[in-house]
C-alpha cells in the first residue's frame, strides 16, 4: 500500500507539467497548421486565377483532365494532413494519460476504503468492550449464560468524542425510537427494541427477567433510578404474584 501510495503521489504532482508540454505542443501544432493551410489556399487561389487567364488567352487547352496544381500546392496539402494526423495523436496521448490517473486515483480510493473498513472492522469490538463497566449486578456475577450480559453500559462522555465508532454506540435515544445502526450478528440485543447496547441502559432487578437491560429512552428514565427497578413486564409479574 505505501509503494503504490508513493507512485500514485509522484506521479500525480508531474502530470500538470506533462499535460502543459503536451497541450503547447498542441497548439504550436494547430498554429502551424492554419499557416500552412493559409498558404495553400492562396496559393491555389492563384493558380486557378492563373488557368483561367491561360484558357482565356489560349495558351492552356481547356482539357480538365490536364489542368492540376502545381507539386508546391500539393505538397503543402499533404504537410497539412501530416501535422492534422500528429496533432491527433497527441491528443489522444493527453487522454489516455488522464484516464490512466483517474484508473489510479480509483485504486487508490478502493484500497484507502477498505483499510478504513478493516480498521472500523478492528476498532468497534475493541471500544465496545472498553465501554463495559466490570462491575456486574449483585446476586448474578456467579450465574452463567445471561449472568456476562448483567454489566452497567454508563460510557463516560469523553469517551464519545475519541472516535466515531464510540459516537456511534454511546449517543442515547431520548425518544426511544429504534436505531439505524450496523449490528454484528454475534452481538446480543437487549431491551423490548431488541437493539444493541448504546448510551445509558438500566437493569430489571428481576434476577428471572428475559430481557435484564433496557435503553433509558425506551424505558422513559433520563437519569440512573435510586433503588431496585423493574421492567413493566416483570412489575406486572410481580403485582400478579402479590394479589394472590
Amino acid at each position: 500500500m505505501s509503494s503504490f501510495v508513493d507512485e500514485f503521489q509522484a506521479n500525480l504532482e508531474a502530470l500538470p507539467n506533462i499535460l502543459q508540454k503536451k497541450y503547447s505542443l498542441l497548439r504550436d501544432l494547430d498554429k502551424s497548421l492554419q499557416e500552412i493551410q493559409r498558404q495553400n489556399e492562396q496559393r491555389c487561389e492563384q493558380e486557378i486565377e492563373d488557368i483561367k487567364q491561360g484558357v482565356k488567352a489560349g495558351n492552356i487547352t481547356p482539357n480538365t483532365s490536364l489542368i492540376r496544381f502545381s507539386d508546391e500546392a500539393l505538397d503543402e496539402q499533404k504537410h497539412s494532413i501530416r501535422i492534422a494526423d500528429e496533432k491527433m495523436a497527441l491528443a489522444v496521448q493527453a487522454y489516455d494519460f488522464v484516464d490512466a490517473h483517474i484508473q489510479q486515483l480509483d485504486q487508490f480510493l478502493k484500497l484507502c476504503d477498505e483499510d478504513n473498513r478493516r480498521e472500523r472492522d478492528t476498532a468497534a469490538p475493541a471500544l465496545l468492550a472498553s465501554s463495559l463497566d466490570g462491575n456486574t449486578k449483585s446476586g448474578r456475577g456467579s450465574e452463567s449464560g445471561r449472568g456476562g450480559r448483567k454489566k452497567t453500559r454508563l460510557i463516560a462522555a469523553e469517551e464519545a468524542t475519541e472516535t466515531e465508532v464510540a459516537v456511534a454506540t454511546t449517543t442515547a435515544n431520548p425518544t426511544g425510537t429504534q436505531l439505524d445502526l450496523p449490528v454484528d450478528p454475534n452481538e446480543p440485543t437487549y431491551c423490548f427494541c431488541n437493539q444493541v447496547s448504546y448510551g445509558d441502559m438500566i437493569a430489571c432487578d428481576n434476577p428471572d427477567c428475559k430481557i435484564e437491560w433496557f435503553h433509558f429512552g425506551c424505558v422513559g428514565l433520563k437519569e440512573k433510578v435510586k433503588g431496585k427497578w423493574y421492567c413493566s413486564d416483570c412489575a406486572s409479574l410481580k403485582n400478579r404474584r402479590r394479589g394472590r
